[in-house]
């Protein structure tokens, strides 16, 4: 983790780790993990992917969840980091989401379950798009479980408020790391 990675970042890592460890074997696992396939990296901004999230699958969530949630944060961005993609109000009982799952009219997502702004400024998952030369970046996917059948913000909120209301609500957590770094141009 970079020295910009914000408290968000740090705060997320220590939670997955705090929570996940006292609830159980709560776990998440990303298809591709540790790398990021390039259908799942950024279609914009010279980063040239396919832009869709990457498929997820989770163990059971501990007694008392209501609702899941997905995040996916670059905490090594510049500034506070970068939130990627977040997903709320998934049932307690489901157990993964396919591939391009965060499409941005939420397709594949069960219903009543909703996609919050991402840093791009759009709804829906927003892929990896480090700037070129810099070393790999870290994406943190995130899945919680949450005390509430609905968190309290609005449909299409910002990462950082809707992490918040995660915070708040969380059980448990768990989260899995992926990479990405663009080559410098020229190499």
């Amino acid at each position: 983790m970079s020295p910009s990675a914000g408290s968000s970042a740090l705060w997320a890592l220590a939670l997955g780790t705090t929570l996940a460890g006292v609830a159980g074997a709560f776990t998440l696992h990303v298809d591709g993990a540790p790398h990021v396939a390039q259908a799942q990296v950024y279609d914009r901004d010279g980063c040239g992917g396919a832009n869709r999230s990457p498929a997820l699958t989770w163990s059971a969530p501990p007694a008392g969840t209501r609702s899941l949630a997905i995040t996916m944060f670059d905490p090594d961005a510049p500034g506070h980091g970068w939130w990627h993609w977040i997903v709320a109000d998934l049932p307690a009982s489901l157990r993964a989401l396919p591939a391009n799952a965060g499409q941005a009219d939420g397709g594949s997502l069960p219903a009543g379950a909703f996609q919050g702004r991402n840093d791009f400024g759009a709804i829906g998952y927003g892929g990896p798009c480090p700037p070129p030369g810099d070393p790999p970046h870290h994406y943190v996917i995130t899945v919680w479980a949450l005390r509430a059948a609905q968190l309290p913000v609005d449909r299409g909120a910002n990462g950082a408020t809707i992490e918040a209301a995660l915070r708040r609500d969380a059980i448990a957590s768990a989260h899995t790391e992926i990479t990405y770094g663009r080559p410098h141009p020229g190499r």
